[in-house]
């Protein structure tokens, strides 16, 4: 009787384990993405993305090639949520994430925008 109760609870301590991995992890949000900002100027209506996992932080970055990091960035469940400080003021991105697609807003002092970003494929 002992070994099957030790048993259940291998096996039980085992779930909660993957289930609380799960949890702690962000959504599959690593890689690059294109996004669009609909409403802006033509020189800012488009770039890139990336999100990297780094000693078990996510971190992101804005540009491909002059990168600026993201603030405050936060992965939870299907949010994405991260601010940008530039010369032209402090920008918050709020996205909700379906699959490959993250949809939302970019808050500033110039207004709300509507965004989209899709991941670009792995080369």
């Amino acid at each position: 009787m002992k070994v099957k109760y030790y048993l259940l609870m291998v096996i039980a301590m085992g779930l909660v384990s993957l289930a609380a991995t799960k949890a702690i992890l962000p959504a599959d949000i690593i890689g690059t993405w294109k996004y669009l900002i609909s409403d802006v100027p033509p020189e800012y209506e488009s770039g890139f993305f990336t999100f990297e996992q780094k000693d078990n932080k996510t971190t992101g970055y804005v540009g491909d090639t002059e990168k600026q990091e993201m603030k405050e960035l936060t992965v939870d469940q299907d949010k994405v949520i991260f601010t940008i400080e530039s010369q032209a003021g402090v920008f918050k991105y709020s996205f909700a994430q379906k699959g490959d697609t993250l949809t939302g807003i970019v808050s500033s002092q110039y207004g709300d925008f509507p965004i989209k970003a899709v991941r670009e494929a792995k080369k």
